[in-house]
Formats: structure tokens, sequence, C-alpha cells
């Protein structure tokens, strides 16, 4: 599971080098590669291959016939991007998914269980405050030990 935050930059080319703490999370079966797609929150979204299959198993279940449905479809494969990493452990970012997240040349790296997040480090901070509800309050609400 991945999990902390870490602040990098991008270079010129749109690669970024996953954080060691985050890679050990990569299990065998992703084969070092990664799909990137549209986060919901205005970052991008990187899942390792192998989670990415869980994603594309549930998107089969959707019914492409329920408009709905298959605008989801398309807006989130439309911009879904494979990539492996090379040996500087550096991915690709697409220029279309770096457009969206508004990240330029520093990136906010989140790992956030089953998957990778990037965001900007401004927007990201402006996610956090702009929330009605502290942070203990949402752990009341979400966190209930039965």
């Amino acid at each position: 599971m991945f999990k902390g935050q870490f602040l990098h930059s991008i270079d010129s080319k749109g690669r970024l080098s996953i954080p060691s703490r985050l890679r050990k999370n990569v299990l065998q079966e992703a084969d070092n590669s990664f799909v990137m797609t549209l986060g919901i929150d205005k970052c991008i979204e990187i899942y390792p291959k192998d989670q990415w299959k869980l994603i594309e198993e549930k998107l089969l279940k959707l019914n492409f016939f329920d408009q709905r449905e298959a605008r989801f479809i398309r807006m989130m494969l439309q911009n879904a991007q494979e990539d492996t990493m090379d040996a500087q452990s550096r991915i690709l970012i697409p220029q279309t998914l770096l457009d969206y997240a508004e990240i330029k040349n520093e990136v906010l790296i989140l790992g956030v269980l089953k998957k990778i997040e990037l965001w900007n480090n401004e927007i990201y901070s402006g996610y956090l405050s702009g929330s009605p509800e502290t942070f203990e309050q949402i752990a009341s609400q979400v966190m209930r030990i039965e």
C-alpha cells in the first residue's frame, strides 16, 4: 500500500522519478508499468499495472448503453496512458495530464493506498483548506469502530 507525501520535480521532458519508498510497494505483477489518468480532484492518478487491471474490470461491468456510465468510461480512458519505469525509476507523464493538474516543474506526490496521486502543491493546499470539516470531524464519521 502506498502512503506518504513527497515533493519532487518533473524534468523538462515530463519525466518523474518515483520515490523509492513508493517503488518498494509496486508488486512484481505490475512489471514496473503504470497507468496514469485524470484524477477526480484536479490531480493525476497513477496505478501500478496490476491495480489498473482491477479498475478495467470495474469499467467492463458498467453499462455502455447508459449515457452517464458511457461518458465516465470515455473520460477515464481517453486520457489514460501507460508507461514503464526506465533505469532511473522515471515515468513519462503526458503533457495533457500535466496541463489538467496544472503541474509545471514541482509536483506533490501522495501515496494513497493502491494508487499514487500527483498534485500541484498550491491546488492541494487549497483542496485541504477548502473543506468545511476538520480532519477530526471527518475521522469521527468515517472511522467508526464496530
